[in-house]
């Protein structure tokens, strides 16, 4: 077991390196990109990762609190859902309901790689080759697919 410390600073330590890895990677418009805190440009849409000492997981996140205005934004991603999986090269997990750490209704898209353990530096390298071409993907998506977004905003 870890103390509470040392899980946070394994935490902050892998996140550091990812985004150190990350960083001289160009968006699909070929601008500078800061990968750990993808800015969407839509409220309440997000990109998030994840990991624990368990599995890890990139996604899309609508946590509109309006619940019929989340439906929406879920039924306009199934529209694009193509674009998303020819980006990825891989279908991924739908959520239509669900609810997030917090306990917040959510709706989720994603992928997870199980098992995989933060905590462990060994396991590293299995988490970046996880995350980098999914959220490169994500990325690769989201520079046409915002557009569909248009009248929801």
């Amino acid at each position: 077991m870890y103390s509470k410390t040392e899980v946070t600073q394994l935490r902050q330590a892998f996140w550091t390196t990812f985004g150190q890895y990350m960083a001289p990677v160009p968006s699909a418009e070929g601008l500078p990109t800061n990968w750990i805190n993808y800015k969407t440009g839509l409220k309440h849409v997000y990109f998030r990762m994840h990991a624990d000492g368990r599995r890890a997981s990139i996604g899309i996140e609508l946590t509109h609190p309006d619940a019929g205005i989340r439906e929406l934004f879920y039924e306009q991603f199934k529209e694009v859902r193509r674009w998303l999986e020819e980006a990825a090269g891989e279908a991924w997990t739908w959520e239509p309901a669900t609810h997030d750490a917090n306990g917040q209704p959510t709706a989720r898209i994603y992928q997870e790689l199980a098992p995989v353990n933060l905590f462990n530096r060994d396991d590293w390298p299995r988490l970046i080759s996880f995350f980098k071409p999914r959220l490169v993907a994500l990325d690769e998506f989201w520079s046409t697919a915002q557009y569909a977004f248009d009248d929801l905003r």
